[in-house]
């Protein structure tokens, strides 16, 4: 009990000492004001994908480059993967389910007709992160996709785009519904 008295009362003297030293005091800023929103993870199982494992890694790279919102990461061994790419002899498309999760086919015949692998894989994560296609479009639009032509290898989302992206998953964030992903199917 005395030590309980000491105790109180060195604490009440130290507080009123530095009060007198210090002048007022002032809260500290708080954790969540300093520290920035962490970018949502999404993994990727780019193992099926064959020949364009490569052209994929790079077009997740890309979007890792241009938004903060969503950071692409191939899945660790045994885990289940957000989005699982593959390689197969159609046309490329994407399967996405709910936003940031989906299947990516890297199609060969648009390889085939001279389009940019780099560009393809891109494209198609663009649509797993929430966004349409946008034809016809430029090259300087990724969800052009193929209306760009041959021609176009431009891998990077324009300004447009990236800001959507940040947007769906800035409201997935904060709890509101993102607007639902569409399928991109054959002639993508």
């Amino acid at each position: 009990m005395h030590v309980r008295r000491m105790t109180g009362g060195l604490a009440a003297v130290v507080t009123m000492s530095l009060a007198l030293l210090g002048g007022q005091a002032t809260a500290a800023p708080s954790d969540e004001t300093a520290r920035p929103v962490a970018a949502r993870v999404l993994t990727y199982d780019a193992s099926g994908s064959a020949e364009f494992r490569s052209a994929v890694d790079r077009g997740a790279a890309i979007w890792n480059e241009s938004v903060d919102a969503v950071e692409l990461r191939p899945v660790a061994s045994g885990q289940r993967a957000n989005i699982r790419v593959l390689a197969d002899n159609g046309w490329p498309r994407a399967l996405p389910g709910s936003l940031g999760n989906g299947t990516v086919y890297i199609g060969r015949q648009a390889v085939n007709q001279g389009y940019n692998t780099v560009r393809i894989s891109s494209h198609e994560l663009g649509h797993i992160l929430g966004l349409p296609d946008r034809k016809p479009g430029p090259c300087s639009s990724l969800m052009s996709g193929s209306t760009a032509g041959v021609a176009c290898t431009n891998p990077y989302p324009n300004a447009a785009e990236k800001a959507e992206v940040e947007d769906n998953f800035a409201r997935t964030a904060a709890g509101q519904p993102a607007a639902a992903p569409q399928a991109a199917l054959i002639g993508d």
